[in-house]
């Protein structure tokens, strides 16, 4: 083990920020040895990343594919355990870890993510839910135990960059938003896509689940939650723009009337890599910006009546509590519904909207209670699917 190395774990190392992770950190062997992955089904490249990089722990999140994965790496002296329980005690126990950078998707990094900065480790997270379903405790942890949170979304990065050196208050975060594959979709249309449709997003590559999101718009209101709380602007603060070309990847705007924005060709290693090796740029091989030939960048207000899904996110954040995670829960089973081909497009934001209409309101929810409101609502939209 060279001390001198960035040591890093990556939770969900085989979906696509993990896997691009793992082309920055093969990028710089000098500058980091990774300790440990893990990843829940995805067995085959699991074992092959774990070989690769020769990590010192592997954990597969399904326990039926534990002794696939141990006799795969057992021969390289690669420990390997399975449950999801085994990456909770690596988080809190694992001394030989620097900084974990969560890539799951869903609700499941919530407590990943609070067991490794309860521990002191810094975490780079790219995982949305934990910040939207729990941003209070995640960031509260983070203070008591003075553990960096480093964003890893293209368009939280890009306000983390913008607020490099600047002494002054924000005035407003625009969040730019590429309106995904309906922008200019009739609503009429819209309403009957098919999982196809929503999956061809015309700028980035992602899941399928986050494509979905991006899809109804609801990846941007849990984009306006987590600015609320890694930045620490009220939601008022908070300016969704329609921004197609994905050329600007937010916006910070200051009390004199400066803007300051990040641009970039759409490519995730820039701001994986920069949370990695923050505060420093490094370089990094991707296409250079050719403002002579880019041509001209637009911007739009988001239509609403299109994009409920956003307008429920404003609600949720306004009112705080455990309500986004009732959004956050009825979102994940709704749309997993549609990706099975169980719901309709259209029907995803009604399931969310009437889960959000039935719950009860707790306004500073302890873990135990967001764990229980989870449960809940995910009971209760599974019961209107079925």
């Amino acid at each position: 083990m060279d001390t001198n190395k960035k040591r890093i774990a990556i939770i969900g190392s085989t979906g696509s920020i993990g896997v691009q992770a793992l082309q920055v950190v093969g990028a710089y062997p000098e500058l980091f040895e990774v300790q440990l992955l893990s990843a829940y089904n995805n067995s085959r490249l699991l074992i092959e990343q774990a070989i690769e990089f020769k990590v010192g722990t592997a954990i597969i999140g399904n326990k039926d594919l534990y002794q696939e994965v141990f006799d795969a790496l057992d021969p390289h002296g690669i420990s390997v355990y399975a449950g999801e329980e085994s990456i909770l005690d690596a988080m809190s126990s694992d001394s030989n870890i620097d900084l974990v950078l969560t890539s799951v998707v869903g609700f499941c990094g919530l407590e990943p993510t609070l067991a490794a900065i309860r521990s002191g480790k810094a975490v780079a997270i790219a995982n949305k839910e934990p910040l939207v379903a729990a941003g209070h405790l995640v960031m509260r942890a983070a203070a008591e135990h003075r553990v960096p949170v480093l964003p890893v979304d293209s368009e939280h990065s890009a306000i983390f960059q913008c607020l490099q050196g600047e002494m002054s208050p924000i005035e407003r975060i625009y969040l730019t938003a590429s309106g995904g594959p309906f922008l200019h979709t009739p609503l009429s249309e819209m309403k009957n896509a098919s999982v196809e449709e929503a999956i061809n997003h015309p700028r980035w590559k992602m899941g399928r689940k986050i494509t979905v999101d991006s899809a109804t718009l609801m990846n941007k209101g849990f984009e306006m939650i987590e600015a609320g709380w890694l930045f620490g602007v009220d939601y008022s603060k908070i300016t969704v723009v329609i921004h197609p070309q994905s050329i600007i990847h937010s916006m910070v705007s200051f009390a004199d009337g400066s803007v300051k924005a990040q641009l970039s060709n759409p490519d995730m290693r820039l701001p994986i890599q920069y949370a990695l090796t923050y505060p420093e740029h490094k370089p990094l091989d991707i296409p250079r910006m050719d403002f002579a030939r880019l041509g001209s960048l637009t911007f739009l207000d988001p239509d609403l009546s299109k994009f409920p899904c956003l307008a429920m996110a404003v609600e949720a954040m306004k009112t705080g509590g455990n309500l986004p995670c009732v959004m956050n829960a009825a979102d994940e089973v709704a749309v997993y519904a549609f990706l099975r081909g169980e719901l309709g497009f259209w029907e995803i934001p009604d399931i969310i909207e009437k889960c959000m209409g039935r719950y009860s309101h707790i306004a500073d929810p302890t873990l135990e209670e967001i764990l229980a409101t989870d449960k809940a609502t995910r009971e209760y939209a599974a019961s209107l699917i079925r």
